[in-house]
């Protein structure tokens, strides 16, 4: 038998044919006044729990007050409706592995991962050292530290300052004006990253870095050290959600055929090892961060982000995680939703 071919086919737009109406699109506009009543629900609902810790393997975000506590969607007109410590600034840590790939894939093609470090989830925790020798440096996605800081090195340019300079354009892109990094986040983490920089002479060794790997690992670690509020993050998924397209802006900040496997990725380790129990109870992909915060992205609908410090075990933030799963619920946006007719 032959062997099976994969053919990109040009969009049915591009050839003068209708798509097909999506259950998402057809009821893209929400009422901003039930957003608003969501959201505040939700804040509400939620503010008093207690349950969870700061992550503390990162002295600096031990120190962030765990009572904080905030909310914003951002529908694809631009609208931002926030409430809560939805403008105080935090660390957007593994969150910004996703804007990362992004650009890596707008500057190489979707391929590349395909390619390289795979778009797999590794079945192992998303730090460990175990599933590179398993793989050999493949199959460790691009939203685990291994893919993730390989990611990083894959932008085009040997040194520290190219390398940068790209990563934190695509942020800025991404959220609509400019960002600054926590330096004392970015001080603590630089202190006490060794598993992080065995990681990226590990990939290294295995070809998946090809630059200076103590160099891409810090340029990595300055990526996960950038301030971001809970706006910042619903505006950048509300990017995802609007077809590569800023909503605030109006800028596209990555080309459209991009988005679905950025979506994709998102949906298949977003949540460290709680990737596919997110799914299953909300439907849309997302993606943590162990400084609180997370996104998620309803195409055609609106991006959501939360923030709060305190984490369960797999490194996901609690309240974050509860008040978007009701607003996910009561704004109808599970992407596997369906209505008989």
């Amino acid at each position: 038998m032959p062997p099976i071919r994969f053919v990109r086919v040009a969009p049915l737009l591009a050839l003068g044919l209708a798509l097909p109406s999506a259950a998402g699109a057809q009821d893209a506009t929400l009422d901003p006044a039930k957003i608003d009543q969501v959201l505040e629900a939700a804040h509400a609902k939620y503010a008093s729990v207690t349950d969870g810790a700061n992550a503390d393997y990162i002295p600096a975000l031990a120190k962030v007050p765990s009572n904080l506590f905030g909310i914003a969607l951002v529908t694809p007109d631009g609208k931002v409706h926030a409430v809560g410590d939805a403008d105080t600034l935090f660390a957007i840590e593994s969150i910004s592995k996703v804007f990362t790939m992004a650009a890596v894939m707008q500057e190489s093609g979707e391929e590349v991962f395909l390619d390289t470090v795979g778009v797999d989830a590794t079945g192992q925790v998303f730090n460990s050292i175990d599933a590179i020798e398993q793989y050999k440096g493949h199959q460790m996605n691009p939203l685990v530290n291994p893919g993730a800081i390989a990611t990083t090195g894959m932008l085009k340019g040997s040194t520290d300052k190219q390398k940068w300079s790209k990563v934190l354009a695509a942020h800025e892109a991404f959220a609509g004006h400019k960002l600054t990094v926590n330096k004392e986040v970015y001080e603590s983490e630089a202190a006490t990253n060794q598993r992080n920089r065995a990681i990226a002479m590990l990939m290294a060794a295995y070809g998946f870095i090809q630059d200076d790997p103590i160099m891409v690992n810090d340029v990595y670690t300055r990526q996960c050290s950038i301030n971001v509020s809970a706006k910042d993050l619903a505006v950048m998924a509300g990017t995802l959600a609007n077809g590569g397209r800023n909503p605030v802006t109006r800028k596209q900040v990555v080309d459209t055929d991009h988005i679905p496997q950025i979506l994709a990725v998102m949906a298949t380790a977003g949540l460290y090892d709680d990737a596919g129990i997110w799914l299953y109870k909300t439907g849309l992909p997302a993606k943590s961060g162990v400084g609180g915060g997370i996104i998620a992205a309803a195409p055609n609908k609106f991006g959501i982000a939360a923030f709060s410090p305190p984490l369960d075990a797999a490194g996901n933030s609690v309240r974050a995680q509860l008040a978007i799963r009701d607003i996910v619920d009561a704004l109808g946006a599970n992407l596997y939703a369906s209505t008989p007719h």
